[in-house]
């Protein structure tokens, strides 16, 4: 098992394959950002790399990123190369869902295990004010495919936003009591392009679990180990139940069981999501894998790891994932 100087254990690896994505969020994606990242890792690198932490270091978790990963044509190919050598390992992915009603069984076959999809809302307008897109109906279809293909558990990510989708939340819990998805609400995080004025937008957790207490009857903690959210089954009033999630980073950061390691499209290391990158694994991976130069420049990279992240972010968030 790989540790950092501190000894927290990092056995949770995360693949950003592409900085592309089809929706520019407010909170994520400046205006302007290029679709094209040059050099970006093929899927026998990223194969490499998933190797060698599973193999040599003992990462039990593999979580594909963006950008949206859905970007990327050959996504079924580095989804294969790295469930074809590790059929057990917790293969993951993060994605916007617009493109998931016709990829989701594809990534299943190809031997993803679970999805992640993000959903700040259910209304068409606030999803356009967010996104700059339309296409709601695109990520809800997105979400009962990857239901049908048996992703399971799908879990939805709501970054909360006051005076933007803030009053949406019980709506949203119904949603996701009536589709049977975990649903986790993320607090807004100063990077990116709110990175200024990130607190005229910013809600703790404890203010967004007021706003649901009035539909439930009760909440029940649910072990939460190195997860970064805090979940507990609820039972609502109309006799629903839904797993309800809290990702903290503001409020009540999880850094001191912090056991992630990003790793970006074109090979950067980030022991931290608000930090800078911390080397770069591409002189290992290129122009042949070199395993001992990948512990060298890994090892380096984990001795900057810090106890907390920093308050402001380095990077915007398509470039890494969260």
């Amino acid at each position: 098992m790989l540790h950092d100087t501190r000894n927290r254990d990092i056995g949770y690896l995360r693949l950003s394959v592409t900085a592309a994505c089809q929706l520019r969020c407010i909170y994520c994606r400046p205006a302007f950002h290029r679709n094209h990242t040059p050099g970006m890792l093929t899927p026998q690198e990223f194969g490499h790399i998933a190797d060698h932490l599973i193999d040599l270091h003992g990462v039990k978790k593999v979580r594909i990123t963006g950008g949206d990963p859905t970007a990327r044509s050959d996504l079924p190919e580095i989804i294969q190369r790295i469930a074809q050598c590790h059929p057990d390992i917790d293969l993951a992915m993060s994605t916007n869902g617009l493109a998931m009603d016709r990829l989701a069984g594809v990534c299943k076959s190809a031997g993803l295990k679970r999805v992640n999809i993000s959903l700040d809302t259910l209304d068409e307008a606030t999803f356009e004010q967010l996104s700059s897109k339309r296409g709601i109906e695109h990520v809800i279809a997105g979400i009962d495919a990857s239901l049908a293909a048996g992703l399971a558990p799908v879990k939805l990510n709501m970054v909360v936003m006051r005076g933007i989708n803030d009053g949406q939340i019980p709506e949203m819990v119904a949603f996701a009591a009536a589709r049977k998805v975990q649903l986790r609400f993320i607090e807004l995080m100063p990077m990116g392009p709110l990175a200024g004025n990130w607190q005229q937008y910013y809600l703790s957790a404890d203010h967004i679990r007021r706003r649901i207490e009035p539909i439930t009857l009760s909440w029940r903690p649910l072990q939460q180990g190195a997860a970064s959210s805090r979940n507990f089954h609820v039972i609502l009033r109309d006799g629903q139940t839904v797993t309800l999630g809290f990702i903290t980073p503001m409020s009540c950061n999880f850094c001191g069981s912090c056991n992630r390691l990003r790793i970006s499209c074109t090979g950067e290391i980030f022991p931290c999501l608000m930090d800078q990158p911390r080397g770069s694994l591409l002189s290992a991976l290129r122009p042949k894998y070199d395993p001992v130069k990948f512990d060298a420049l890994l090892a380096a990279a984990l001795q900057e790891k810090a106890a907390e992240h920093p308050h402001d972010g380095f990077v915007t968030m398509t470039s890494i994932g969260g």
